[in-house]
This record gives C-alpha cells, sequence and structure tokens, in this order.
C-alpha cells in the first residue's frame, strides 16, 4: 500500500509519501485521466466535449461505468492517446493497459497526485499550471464531487462532506485477491489536501476499502500535524 498527500495551501509541490512509490495497476481511478486526456484533445481541436462524450463521461466518473470507458478510451486513442496527454501533464510514471484493458493501466501514487494538481490547483505558477484550461478544469471537479454515493468511500474517510474523488477496484483472476484504490481532494479543518492511496493483495474488496480508507486517515492527520 502507499499513500501520497499533498497540502494545496503549503507552498511545497512534492507528496509526503507513506510506504514505497511502487507501479500499481489503476482500475477505475485510470477513469479521471481518461477525461483529462478526452479534454486535452478536445481543446486541442479548439471545442467543447460533444453531447455524445458527455454523456458517457458523466456515468463514466459518477458511476464508474465501464462501458462509457471502453467507448471513451478507444476514442482518446487507448494507451498511446493517455501517455502523450499525460506528458504533457507532467506524469512520468504511468503507463496505459495494453489494447482495451484500461484498468491494468500502471501508474505510482506520486503521478496520481501529479494528475489531481493539474485539475484541482488553481496556482498559476511554472510548476503546477496545467495543460487543461479552467472549464476542462472545473469540469472534471463536479463530476468528482458528485460520485454516487455508493461509491463515496475512500479518501472521503479522512474529511468532512467536502470531498472530491474517484476509486478503484478489481479482483486479480489469477490470485482472487484485490486491488483497491482511491484519489480525490478532501478538506480537513478548512485546509485542502490531494489524496491518493494506491493496495494490492487485499482478501476481499471490503478488507481493500478498510486498508484504503485507514491509510487515508492516517497519512492525512500526519499532513496535519493532528
Amino acid at each position: 500500500m502507499t499513500a501520497a498527500v499533498l497540502s494545496l495551501d503549503g507552498s511545497s509541490l512534492e507528496p509526503v509519501l507513506s510506504g514505497e512509490d511502487a507501479s500499481y495497476d489503476t482500475a477505475s481511478i485510470v477513469k479521471v485521466d481518461i477525461l483529462a486526456t478526452l479534454l486535452l484533445q478536445a481543446q486541442d481541436a479548439g471545442r467543447p466535449l460533444t453531447a455524445r462524450e458527455r454523456a458517457l463521461a458523466e456515468p463514466m466518473i459518477r458511476n464508474s461505468d465501464n462501458a462509457a470507458t471502453n467507448a471513451l478510451w478507444r476514442e482518446i486513442g487507448g494507451a498511446r492517446g493517455l501517455e502523450a496527454a499525460n506528458k504533457r501533464m507532467g506524469l512520468t510514471s504511468t503507463k496505459g493497459g495494453p489494447g482495451a484493458r484500461w484498468g491494468l493501466t500502471q501508474t505510482t501514487a506520486s503521478d496520481q497526485i501529479r494528475l489531481l494538481l493539474r485539475v484541482f490547483d488553481g496556482a498559476a505558477t511554472s510548476n503546477t499550471v496545467s495543460p487543461l484550461n479552467e472549464d476542462s478544469r472545473a469540469y472534471i471537479r463536479a463530476l468528482m464531487t458528485r460520485v454516487a454515493s455508493d461509491q463515496a468511500w475512500g479518501v472521503s474517510a479522512a474529511s468532512g462532506s467536502d470531498h472530491a474523488l474517484k476509486n478503484g477496484w478489481l479482483q486479480r483472476t489469477a490470485s482472487g485477491l484485490w486491488d483497491v484504490n482511491s484519489v480525490g481532494r478532501v478538506t480537513v479543518d478548512g485546509h485542502r489536501y490531494l489524496v491518493a492511496v494506491l493496495s494490492d493483495g487485499s482478501p476481499s474488496m471490503d478488507d481493500g476499502i478498510s486498508v484504503v480508507e485507514r491509510a487515508a486517515r492516517q497519512a492525512v492527520a500526519a499532513t496535519t500535524g493532528t
């Protein structure tokens, strides 16, 4: 398990890490990256998202709809399109999944914080300015704050009601064990934090959720000093 936390109210752009910053399968947290890629490609073409694209993007993020994700993964050009966008967004350790298997995209907790920075940080500094324009960033934030209630677990455990997130979960066929991940923005005592918790090897999804939520609470508490 690896947890990464970055204060949006601090001066550092490097997250505080708990555990080795190893690579994990993304499962469905890659859906935020897919949407960011789609929006960046639309910006490049000088157009807004089409009605069809929005009709796919909303259930992809809010309900983690896999059929919608399959369609948008094809539209962005799969791993090649994702990696091209990620290079522009400053991600250094994320490799798109093979073929249609977007859930097997490999990433690190630090890279997930870099992606979240491009969505949630409004600071116009040379290090954090995002290739995504404000409309694109606001669209991603809006969907992440309206995730279906049955999927609002994970990093939200570190905050009250003010959070934005996307979770991922995947049972491995060979071992039967679970990858469970959660990424997003939480607010604690008026301070905003980006949090990414990646895990694998849990015997059940519920166990994985417990691991992720405990890690999120501990990591944020350690960062706040509480």
